[in-house]
């Protein structure tokens, strides 16, 4: 952690310099404690200063982060420890200690006031004089992911993959200390704390909110305060709204958008009003970003993902060989630095506890579909399970969904198949209209649809809905979709 830089949240704003001696603190508070090498501490907490210390503490004391989900259900909470080794201690916001206490009696519920010694100072004489050594191998963070599935999965990510992600994050956007990025993402989602271990490496200011706001986010960009922010579709979405004609503020340089597909009109919206979107493609198993293009790529090309960030490799498997090179679409596979290793092992059963899966050329499986330009850059074409097979037509919901959302009474969709005796699959779309109180008529968007998909594309039902169905980390639950039909 270098240079004058602050983290700051709502009460709290903290040279890097302050941070570091914080983090040492906490790092012999944890200690105390009772965490041990090798032990994991489970941390339920939004976007704050003290998710940034527990992040550098943890690896001080050998122990490592599991960022929790703060929109999971008590329930939800107690599937995604099952998929791991139990932490040692779980740290919550003070006022929800009772709750856990209540709820998770089988945890070591601290409040994390108790942990994080704001009142540090550098000649306490109980401070380390030196950071312990941290290699490619030391375990940093183990992130949960449902993916698609809704089902939790735990991905060990070390010190290595994370500096690796950094660096070619860094050089791709051409980050540099005068940058400041809004941290609204939570801890739990990759992309929330890659974010936090980028800005300590590049020695940028990180403001952070438990939640996001735009209007919030409008007026500190307006202000100067951030310059940088990483975001999903949907928040840029509400960007756009609360900014109505507004074009982006002069000191906003770039908007990371990545964790689900961009819909090509939100993105054509946000380029005819010169907003500075980067288009990233990212997952869990390889530390976020995989491919980036910066906002001047994405206005040359809109849609593209970029090319792989320095240090990573992608290529395509063809679907006939299996083999990676292929130049069309296939599923993606990723190799580098930033890939995770294999997964923890339970120290009962000797099995894997997560689904990393790297072949012995060390190439990472995706499940995600796309192909490879003449240029070298990667687009995004879909997801293999997602795939809808009808009438013998392989149809990709992507390509459905981009031409749903250009009806002009559609703000969202998302299109899946059904059983079908005729079929095999029929498809149907959900849809989230502009207008809640006046939506279009089913056949009316069936027709608009008709107009523009081959016969084989074209979705048979269709209902509206006021919001699509998520899962915990805020990816369309697909087999929430076919509910229902």
């Amino acid at each position: 952690m270098e240079g004058p830089a602050t983290v700051s949240g709502e009460d709290v704003r903290w040279a890097w310099s302050d941070l570091d001696r914080v983090a040492d603190r906490t790092a012999l508070r944890l200690a105390e404690a009772g965490v041990r090498p090798g032990d994991g501490v489970a941390v339920f907490l939004p976007p704050s200063p003290e998710a940034v210390v527990l992040l550098h503490a943890l690896p001080r004391a050998g122990a490592f982060l599991l960022p929790l989900n703060t929109r999971w259900t008590t329930d939800e909470l107690r599937r995604g420890l099952e998929a791991v080794p139990r932490p040692r201690l779980l740290l919550v916001t003070g006022h929800q200690v009772d709750r856990f206490r209540s709820e998770l009696p089988q945890l070591g519920t601290v409040a994390v006031e108790e942990i994080v010694d704001e009142g540090a100072h550098p000649d306490d004489p109980t401070l380390r004089s030196a950071v312990p050594e941290l290699t490619v191998d030391t375990p940093v963070a183990l992130v949960l992911t449902s993916g698609s599935t809704g089902k939790p999965r735990p991905v060990p990510l070390t010190h290595g993959n994370l500096m690796a992600s950094a660096r070619g994050a860094g050089e791709r956007l051409r980050l540099g200390p005068t940058d400041a990025w809004l941290a609204s993402l939570s801890p739990a989602h990759v992309g929330g704390l890659a974010l936090l271990h980028r800005a300590a490496v590049v020695g940028s200011p990180v403001v952070t909110r438990p939640t996001f706001d735009p209007d919030e986010f409008l007026a500190l960009a307006r202000r100067g305060d951030v310059s940088h922010a990483s975001l999903v579709p949907v928040m840029l979405r509400r960007v756009l709204d609360a900014a109505e004609d507004e074009p982006a503020p002069r000191s906003l340089r770039c908007l990371l958008l990545g964790g689900a597909r961009t819909p090509l009109p939100l993105l054509e919206r946000a380029l005819r009003r010169r907003w500075p979107v980067a288009l990233t493609y990212g997952l869990t198993e390889a530390s976020s970003q995989v491919a980036t293009a910066p906002p001047e790529r994405v206005r040359e090309k809109p849609g593209c993902v970029g090319r792989p960030l320095p240090g990573v490799q992608v290529a395509i498997r063809s679907p006939d060989s299996g083999e990676p090179g292929s130049r069309g679409v296939g599923e993606l596979l990723v190799r580098g630095a930033t890939v995770a290793p294999l997964p923890p092992r339970d120290p009962d059963t000797g099995t894997p506890t997560g689904t990393v899966h790297v072949d012995r050329s060390g190439w990472l499986r995706t499940g995600d579909l796309g192909r490879l330009d003449e240029d070298g850059e990667l687009w995004i074409t879909g997801r293999a399970s997602d795939r809808i097979v009808s009438g013998g037509v392989t149809v990709e919901p992507a390509e459905v969904e981009e031409v749903l959302v250009r009806h002009p009474a559609v703000a969202q969709a998302a299109v899946t198949g059904i059983p079908d005796e005729e079929w095999g699959e029929r498809i149907v779309a959900v849809v989230v209209p502009v207008d809640g109180a006046s939506p279009p008529g089913e056949a009316e968007v069936l027709a608009f649809a008709a107009e523009r998909l081959a016969a084989g594309k074209r979705p048979r039902a269709l209902r509206s809905v006021p919001a699509l169905p998520l899962n915990a980390n805020g990816k369309v639950d697909r087999a929430a979709l076919r509910e229902g039909w």
